[in-house]
């Protein structure tokens, strides 16, 4: 069994006779320390250490959501940091897990990055197709959302005169009208600070998916999530439909199901420990974007907890049932 839970066990004498009482002492695997993501998992440790009952944690500095899956499959981490996209990617064996598919569960997804196609409003593109034969960014040069817009345009047909670059060259490049617009990750159901600075020099849009190619992501990409982000992403922005990814914690399907439910009772429990560490999650329901984001099943501990919330979950979170 590739995944092992360390025990720590303390014994004390009670009327006589010896009791044994065991406390799981389980280490997640989170990011580099001068990430914003890893003050998150150092206040989730200390929400899971003083809530969940007979669970300790401690947290590893890690390098992300790579490192963590491997980590998990040799059973070093209990659980740990993935993108909703590559965590996809492990359990179907897909992509750099081609012949290695791994058995993990998701717990919670706790951000989202909505993948928002800007443009200038005077480039004269008003859908997607518009862009064909456009200077047009994909995203930053090596980045997720690179890989991931030029497989979305790939699926639906899209075309543009992809121009590479950092996001500093492309925002300047925006702005002094040599490329049309790029794709950028939101912060949240909110347009990104590069993204406002391209707004202080010209007029943007947001271009979303239709209907129909919303419909085609859903059902031949679904490392991805198609997401509806409501009116409001910036002043003057529509409602609009785009495809997104998340960032959440994953275990390995061995983890027992009360440890599971403990910890996911802890976290969504939280009001106040999590938004202070990560300023995106003020006011954000992470049950919300569990669902929302999630690609992979729950863990059946995890499903547990929204089930007793009343929480409709869509047919890819259905954890598996013996």
């Amino acid at each position: 069994m590739k995944h092992t839970m360390r025990t720590l066990i303390s014994a004390t004498i009670l009327a006589g006779s010896a009791v044994t009482a065991q406390a799981q002492d389980l280490l997640i695997g989170s990011t580099s320390a001068s990430s914003s993501h890893y003050g998150y998992f150092v206040a989730v440790g200390q929400l899971i250490n003083e809530n969940a009952e007979g669970v300790n944690t401690t947290v590893v500095e890690t390098g992300a959501t790579m490192d963590n899956i491997r980590r998990m499959e040799r059973g070093q981490i209990d659980l740990g940091l993935v993108t909703t996209n590559v965590v996809q990617h492990a359990n179907a064996g897909t992509k750099e897990f081609e012949g290695n598919a791994q058995d993990l569960r998701l717990l919670w997804v706790y951000t989202g990055a909505p993948q928002n196609v800007v443009v200038r409003t005077d480039a004269g593109v008003d859908s997607l197709e518009g862009l064909a034969d456009v200077k047009f960014n994909p995203g930053i040069k090596g980045s997720a959302t690179e890989s991931t817009t030029e497989a979305v345009f790939e699926t639906l047909g899209l075309t543009a005169d992809f121009v590479r670059g950092s996001t500093t060259d492309i925002v300047n490049s925006i702005k002094d009208n040599r490329v049309a617009g790029y794709v950028k990750s939101g912060s949240g159901n909110k347009l990104d600070g590069s993204t406002m600075d391209v707004a202080t020099a010209t007029d943007i849009a947001i271009l979303g998916l239709s209907s129909a190619q919303a419909d085609k992501l859903r059902a031949d990409m679904p490392d991805i999530s198609v997401v509806d982000i409501p009116e409001g992403a910036a002043d003057g922005i529509p409602a609009y439909t785009t495809w997104s990814f998340g960032v959440g914690v994953a275990a390995p399907a061995s983890m027992d199901d009360e440890t599971a439910y403990k910890i996911v009772s802890a976290i969504m429990a939280d009001k106040t420990a999590q938004a202070n560490a990560m300023a995106s999650l003020k006011g954000a329901s992470i049950a919300d974007m569990t669902v929302q984001f999630g690609t992979v099943p729950l863990h059946p501990g995890a499903a547990r907890w929204f089930e007793e919330q009343g929480i409709e979950l869509p047919a890819k979170l259905m954890p598996a049932r013996d």
